[in-house]
Parts: C-alpha cells; sequence; structure tokens
C-alpha cells in the first residue's frame, strides 16, 4: 500500500473516494415486560473522515470501540443511525438495496476470521465465484478465467479450487477470502483486522499480499486493526478510535513522530521496540474502557488519562480540530 501525504492545505483530503461525516451508529438495548427500548449502545457516535482514491486509512484502537462497527456501517452492512456516507461524491447514506446493488461491484469487504465467512458447504472456486454471479452479468468463461486468475494471485493454485474451507490452513482461507473480495473488481476495500485470526509467521505474507495487490489494481483501502505495527508500514493515514470517537487523525510518520492524543501516546507506548530499550517510557493505563452504553462525560478518555487537567476534561467534550497540516486532534491541551 503506498506511502506519502494525501492532505492539502486546509486539512482536507485531496481526490476523496470517501468522505463520511458525523457517523453515528447506535444499538437500542431492550428491556422491561414490554421489550422496550431503554437505551442504546453507542458504538459509532459523530464520526468523520475521509479517505483519498487510491490510499490506505488505518484505523486502530482497542478491542470493543467501534472500529468494525464504522467498517460494516461505512459499506450499509450496518443501518447508520445519522450521519452522512458520500462515495464517489455520491451520498449513499440513504441508498435502497436496488441503489446499493450498483455500488456493491465497487465496495467490498475482507474479513476478520476466514474460518467463519467462507460457506464451508461451497468449494473454493464457487466461494470466489459467487460475488460475479450476484453483480455482474458476466459469461461463464468469464467468470472461470477470473477465478484462475485470481486464486493464482492470490497465492494459491488451480488444485484448490475444488477444495473445502476446512481443508485449507487460516492464511490459505484468507487469501480465499481476499480472492472473493477483488473478484468482482472493487475500487475500495474494508479490510478488517485482516491479519488477526492468523498465526504471526503467516502475518506479513498476506499484509504484503494486500500491498502487491493495492498496487495492481489501484485499490483503496479502509484497513482496520488492534496492532499499529500492522498499520505503520502499510497505511497513507492513521485513524485512532476511542470508544465509539476518533482521538487523533494523522499522517502516518507525523503521527509515531508526534503524537497529540494521550491516547495515542499510550498505544504507540506499548508497540514491542527490538533492541536493548527498556521499558520505563511505557504508558499503562488505569482501569478499563468504559461502556459505550453510558459514556463519560466531557472527554471519554478522561478517567484514564494521566494528562488529566481538571473539571474542563470531565465537562466539555473537545472539539476535533486541525492542529497541523493533515493533523486532527480531540483534546482540550493537544499542545
Amino acid at each position: 500500500m503506498k506511502r506519502g501525504t494525501e492532505s492539502v492545505a486546509d486539512g482536507t483530503v485531496a481526490d476523496p473516494i470517501l468522505e463520511v461525516e458525523g457517523l453515528r451508529k447506535y444499538f437500542p438495548i431492550q428491556g422491561g415486560i414490554l421489550n422496550r427500548t431503554v437505551g442504546n449502545v453507542k458504538a459509532v457516535d459523530g464520526v468523520s473522515f475521509e479517505i483519498g482514491d487510491g490510499k490506505t486509512l488505518g484505523l486502530v484502537g482497542e478491542s470493543g470501540c467501534g472500529k468494525s462497527t464504522l467498517g460494516r456501517t461505512v459499506l450499509r452492512l450496518h443501518e447508520p443511525t445519522g450521519g452522512r456516507i458520500r462515495y464517489r461524491g455520491t451520498d449513499i447514506t440513504d441508498a435502497s438495496k436496488a441503489e446499493l446493488k450498483r455500488y456493491r461491484r465497487e465496495m467490498q469487504v475482507i474479513f476478520q476470521d476466514p474460518a467463519s465467512s467462507l460457506n464451508p458447504r461451497l468449494s473454493v472456486g464457487k466461494i470466489i465465484r459467487e460475488p460475479m454471479h450476484s453483480l455482474t452479468d458476466w459469461s461463464r468463461e468469464k467468470r472461470h478465467a477470473r477465478t484462475v486468475e485470481l486464486v493464482e494471485e492470490v497465492g494459491l493454485g488451480t488444485e484448490h479450487l475444488g477444495r473445502a474451507p476446512h481443508e485449507l490452513s487460516g492464511g490459505q482461507q484468507q487469501r480465499v477470502g481476499i480472492a472473493r473480495a477483488l473478484s468482482i473488481n472493487p475500487r475500495f476495500v474494508v479490510a478488517d483486522e485482516p491479519t488477526s485470526a492468523l498465526d504471526v509467521s503467516v502475518q506479513a505474507s498476506i499484509l504484503n499480499l494486500l500491498n502487491d495487490l493495492q498496487a495492481e489494481y489501484d485499490l483503496t483501502f479502509l484497513l482496520i486493526s488492534h496492532d499499529l505495527s500492522v498499520v505503520r508500514h502499510s497505511a497513507d493515514r492513521i485513524a485512532v478510535m476511542y470508544l465509539g470517537k476518533l482521538a487523533e487523525v494523522a499522517p502516518t510518520d507525523r503521527l509515531f513522530e508526534s503524537p497529540k492524543h494521550p491516547y495515542t501516546k499510550a498505544l504507540l507506548s506499548s508497540v514491542p521496540r527490538a533492541g536493548p530499550e527498556r521499558m520505563e517510557d511505557r504508558i499503562l493505563l488505569e482501569g478499563s474502557v468504559p461502556s459505550p452504553e453510558n459514556p463519560p462525560s466531557g472527554c471519554r478518555f478522561h478517567p484514564r488519562c494521566q494528562e488529566y487537567i481538571g473539571p474542563v476534561c470531565e465537562e466539555d467534550e473537545p472539539v476535533f480540530e486541525e492542529v497541523a497540516d493533515g493533523h486532527r486532534c480531540a483534546c482540550h491541551h493537544y499542545e
């Protein structure tokens, strides 16, 4: 995935393929005798970002912060509660199922767990061809040719086409999932933790494969991960998410060199480093992530923040504002 900057002078993204504004996704909580809605899990709560065409945005954060929900809501696999989603300049927030079918050809997803995302009753060949049946009018010969081409491009052989998913290793299963996502030539792909379910020994090969495929097909990625080391060498920009909101967004190099948000600093301090460096500078966060059902007032990170400065952190929600060219942060005291 290509590295570099994609920001222009005012901090926006040049030539965005995806624009998300104030996106919210709440899941209702049912309770009582009449099973009424008694609350909401605020999984995504007012998120805004852009991704440039042909670029990669890395989305990182702790488990349960809303990363996967955000990715699925962007694709309209979850219906948004509020906000706007624009793809290639067109608002698809309220698009009907019939209208969305046209965009499904351009917007695909690679799921986190390949074992559970592949139909165990279908062969590898049928799994790869399935999106072509549903979303294209290609001939049988073209579908077969595309299947053979893809299975080889992802590092498998034609001998795998007749096998069932359970006959493959985890890395091979994920390669099938990647081939399925690319079968209809999409332009935008959500890669939802594509390596987290795999052995460390095969994670690098999958990331390198995504790099090569992006260069070949000029793909745009939303790369979701809880591991900063995964997105560092893949993403043009990184967005840090905490409890349903974005804490910081910056070009990759700048985020690692000059993080502004205390949560980002804590994440970066936990990245393993080779060599004799001691762990004296590691930031250990106290407590656990609050419930998205009842998030803290003010800054959502303030109960765990070691740079807490007083009541302003508890009472006023920080503005997600520009702190440098292409660098945004939601913190009362980022300076």
